[in-house]
């Protein structure tokens, strides 16, 4: 999987390098709420006052709610997610990414239709979401419209909020134009651009007047 580097074009990681960097990335998203149950139990063994004690648990509850949203999203997002040629339906798609994304701040407007997709597709929506949710960093709406019908859908999503943004960088990993190596902060875009290629489609990021598009075409 690893690209022969020319100058000023970046050198993708090989298969074991991926691998770590998106092990990386989902630990970071459940670094948080893993961290948040650990301190509220820390309380509990401290034999608080009842309304310390009933912050901890509300807080427990919370964050195991979080955490297992996230563990959801990102089992179906970045992992195997059922065997080679399964697939996926668009229903529990939609839930996973309404559990990990939608958080009071960041909402979603899902109008695709409930069918079954192969994964890879699904897994690009996934992805495509994730890096929509990063160009509205104080939150807003994610519109998600299909492109085409059936096993062939693809997508276009439309991120809106204040101060919506295109992150650095992140266009060029998700189109393979010259940019930086593959990190574990920029993973995720380049794992998405992988996904569409072998889904034989092209992930374009752009500002249209106030949104920021994302589609896979």
């Amino acid at each position: 999987m690893s690209d022969a580097s020319s100058p000023g074009t970046a050198t993708a990681p090989d298969m074991l390098e991926l691998a770590a960097l998106l092990c990386s990335r989902v630990c970071h998203d459940l670094i948080s709420p893993v961290g948040a149950i650990v301190n509220g139990l820390e309380v509990l063994d401290d034999d608080p006052k009842p309304e310390d004690r009933e912050f901890a648990l509300d807080l427990i509850r919370k964050s195991a709610k979080t955490a297992s949203a996230r563990l959801q999203f990102c089992r179906l997002a970045f992992g195997a997610a059922g065997s080679s040629g399964a697939q996926i339906d668009l229903g529990d798609a939609q839930t996973m990414a309404r559990g990990h994304i939608e958080d009071g701040k960041c909402s979603i407007t899902w109008n695709l239709p409930r069918l079954l997709l192969p994964k890879n597709r699904v897994k690009l929506l996934l992805n495509m979401l994730v890096v929509s949710q990063h160009t509205i960093p104080r939150g807003g709406m994610l519109t998600i419209d299909p492109i085409g019908e059936g096993e062939t859908m693809s997508f276009r999503i439309t991120a809106t909020g204040h101060n919506a943004r295109l992150p650095q960088n992140i266009s060029e990993l998700l189109s393979g134009e010259r940019g930086p190596a593959a990190d574990a902060h920029a993973i995720q875009p380049y794992y998405t651009r992988l996904l569409a290629q072998a889904c034989g489609l092209t992930v374009t990021l752009k500002l249209e007047g106030e949104a920021i598009i994302i589609t896979a075409s």
